[in-house]
């Protein structure tokens, strides 16, 4: 039964074009998850981060920060090397829903005033990429031969 939820959660019937949205997508969520964690990047660290998310009405801050972080690093990652890309793109769909309505919404649509136009497009890819699965070339499709 185990090996059954497994094998459904790594199959997909996505060819190679998933390799387009996993690697930059990837690079973006592992550069602002190291921002929040680490302090990488110009980032503020957990520290900062949590604060600023405190400051904006998200509490408690400093575990809303590691919870972002954690789920923009690595799952960022998990998209780049194509592991468990689904739950990965799940809990960065609901980072950027989070994102969205908490943060940018009411700045309007484009990132010039700091609104959702970029949060939205990484959701929409997150959501393509939980529906679809990783792809050809991936982790995922490895285990899932090795599944039988």
């Amino acid at each position: 039964m185990k090996s059954s939820f497994f094998k459904k959660m790594l199959t997909t019937q996505a060819g190679f074009s998933t390799l387009a949205l996993r690697i930059p997508v990837a690079i973006i969520f592992i550069a602002h998850g190291a921002q929040k964690l680490f302090a990488w990047f110009g980032g503020y660290g957990l520290e900062g981060t949590g604060q600023w998310m405190a400051s904006v009405g998200l509490e408690p801050g400093y575990l809303l920060a590691l919870l972002a972080g954690s789920a923009e690093f690595f799952g960022g990652i998990a998209l780049l090397i194509g592991l468990l890309v689904r739950p990965a793109a799940l809990m960065l769909s609901i980072t950027m829903l989070v994102a969205i309505f908490s943060v940018h919404l009411v700045n309007g649509l484009f990132m010039s005033s700091n609104g959702y136009e970029f949060a939205l497009a990484l959701l929409a890819i997150s959501i393509s990429l939980m529906f679809s699965g990783a792809g050809k070339f991936s982790l995922d499709n490895v285990l899932k031969q090795r599944l039988g």
